[in-house]
């Protein structure tokens, strides 16, 4: 009986110690293994700022392409911390496969509105992050002016994320526009008349009272005749032609 034991004893430890030499054996030929192709993927199918080869050249290890490098010296955090540090880049996953593929994953920042200033126009997304404008894609955005610094960009997102989640405001409202009293002004889709929205206090109720001037108006088809409707004021709404 204590032969029997000292041979399966034996032999695990030959079975175990096998199978450690195999797994090195194949660890150290995958590591080996050079690059042999960059898949550049983007989230939803959209690559609408950047291109694929605008990304591959964000892989750059030692000044050079890493493909044909090996994979034991490919640095995944690098490369991966080159490419979210672009300025359209959200996020961003690089990994290896174990076919000697680099892959990288990427979810660009959307747009929701576009900055438009003296000296300056940008878009901003849903976060706020300032995103430069592109020469390979022109987002159809609000149009946004009178933005001056970081605190006025958190204080219109709000407002922002309020029509584009309204159906019928996300295709009426086409600019904002904030004054120096920091009141805002709508521009619209179906004419030429601007709204007066005031100061962004009773954001809902001042909605629900358009949203109703606009249901008569459209109905009887007189809100062409106005110049500006005026939202401002308590429970009611003022219009001037």
């Amino acid at each position: 009986m204590k032969v029997k034991k000292f041979l399966k004893y034996t032999l695990f430890l030959v079975l175990v110690g096998f199978l450690g030499f195999l797994y090195s054996f194949t660890s150290i030929r995958n590591q080996q293994k050079k690059v042999s192709e960059i898949i550049v993927e983007f989230e939803d199918g959209e690559n609408n700022f950047l291109t694929h080869e605008m990304v591959n050249k964000l892989l750059i290890q030692n000044n050079e392409t890493v493909q044909n490098q090996a994979k034991s010296v490919i640095d995944l955090y690098n490369l991966e911390n080159n490419v979210s540090k672009n300025p359209y880049v959200e996020k961003a996953a690089v990994f290896l496969t174990v076919q000697g593929v680099l892959k990288s994953v990427i979810k660009q920042r959307t747009p929701i509105a576009r900055v438009i200033n003296k000296n300056d126009s940008y878009y901003i997304d849903k976060q706020g992050v300032k995103v430069p404008l592109s020469d390979n894609y022109s987002a159809r955005v609000l149009l946004v002016s009178g933005i001056k610094n970081d605190d006025d960009v958190s204080e219109i997102i709000p407002l922002i994320d309020k029509i584009l989640k309204d159906d019928f405001l996300r295709k009426e409202v086409v600019g904002i526009a904030k004054s120096d009293a920091n009141e805002y002004q709508f521009s619209v889709r179906s004419g030429n008349y601007k709204i007066d929205f005031g100061k962004l206090t009773e954001v809902d109720v001042k909605f629900k009272k358009l949203k109703a001037f606009y249901n008569k108006t459209f109905e009887d088809e007189t809100i062409q005749i106005y110049k500006t409707i005026n939202v401002k004021y308590h429970n009611q709404v003022v219009c001037t032609k």
